[in-house]
């Protein structure tokens, strides 16, 4: 099993951050927005070991102040969410598509709970991938993606996506590592399509350790309420970790573009990975910046035809 990194180093940077945080609050100056925080360079090797997965890079610096600035993003990000549906209605084909991927128990479910809950569900497509089915297997492994993507007006969220396919197919050897190595450019090439047509891609790496993920894990064990959630087999996979990490370096090297870069969340803080994730969907929205369509009729007249109503 791969050494993880040293515990100084992860201090150091730590700390590195912290004084960041600290002389920028002290010049007036306002953090980094959570896009320049968590975005990686396009095309640039990734080293997992160099992200400190409790860092809390900008933003709130505790939990009490991190749940209490997210649950305020709730109306702004439900106001933006309601304008990107109502352009919609007016011929506006945008839409979002947040893709969530992480080690087992790096929180993708409890993002979908927590951060996409602050929005209408009815405007939501949310998509679980699991292990592909039988039919799912006889088409290219971008098919049943295709089919869960969000329509013109809604925010699709991915819980796993098309990388499983360079993930666990890479490290379970699912497929030969030829057609392994296609998959990263029909990636790229799917993404790109994606964009061009009007889907705002926000793609999400929660980074999480080693060691926080033998804690959730045990804290499934250890209480039957959670038994549900714990698969013997996450031990094994669990065994596998360094090829995990590797299989993510790759992707995230290989499937950044400019069209759809990956952002590197810090997860082992349940709360920050909550303000980060909604503050990543806050500056795409923002960015968007959809608008409520003007009326295709008469306004004055349908007041008047009421007003005059006996």
């Amino acid at each position: 099993m791969g050494s993880p990194m040293p515990k100084h180093k992860n201090q150091e940077k730590q700390e590195k951050q912290d004084r960041k945080h600290q002389q920028a609050k002290k010049s007036g100056n306002p953090p980094a927005s959570a896009t320049d925080a968590f975005r990686l360079p396009v095309g640039a090797p990734v080293s997992l070991a160099s992200y400190a997965a409790d860092a809390t890079p900008v933003g709130p610096r505790d939990k009490a102040q991190g749940v209490a600035v997210t649950a305020l993003l709730g109306d702004p990000l439900a106001d933006l969410q309601e304008r990107l549906y109502a352009a919609s209605t007016a011929g506006d084909g945008r839409r979002l598509l947040l893709v969530l991927q992480g080690m087992d128990t790096s929180g993708k479910g409890g993002t979908v709970k927590h951060v996409i809950g602050l929005f209408n569900p009815s405007g939501c497509r949310i998509r679980a991938f699991k292990a592909p089915t039988e039919e799912e297997r006889s088409h290219s492994f971008l098919w049943r993606i295709t089919k869960a993507l969000p329509e013109a007006g809604e925010i699709g969220i991915f819980d796993r996506s098309h990388y499983e396919d360079v993930l666990i197919g890479r490290v379970r050897e699912l497929a030969p590592p030829d057609e392994i190595e296609q998959r990263y450019g029909q990636i790229d090439n799917f993404e790109r399509s994606l964009s061009d047509s009007g889907v705002t891609i926000v793609k999400v790496f929660l980074h999480i350790s080693h060691e926080q993920q033998k804690r959730r894990l045990l804290e499934r064990l250890d209480n039957p309420e959670k038994h549900w959630k714990f698969n013997p087999g996450d031990i094994d996979e669990r065994a596998l970790w360094p090829a995990y990490q590797e299989a993510y370096e790759i992707a995230l090297q290989r499937c950044a573009t400019d069209a759809a870069p990956w952002h590197l969340v810090p997860a082992d803080r349940k709360w920050y990975r909550n303000w980060a994730v909604s503050s990543l969907l806050l500056e795409h929205l923002t960015a968007l910046d959809p608008q409520y369509p003007p009326a295709d009729f008469d306004v004055e007249e349908c007041r008047k035809r009421l007003l005059s109503e006996g």
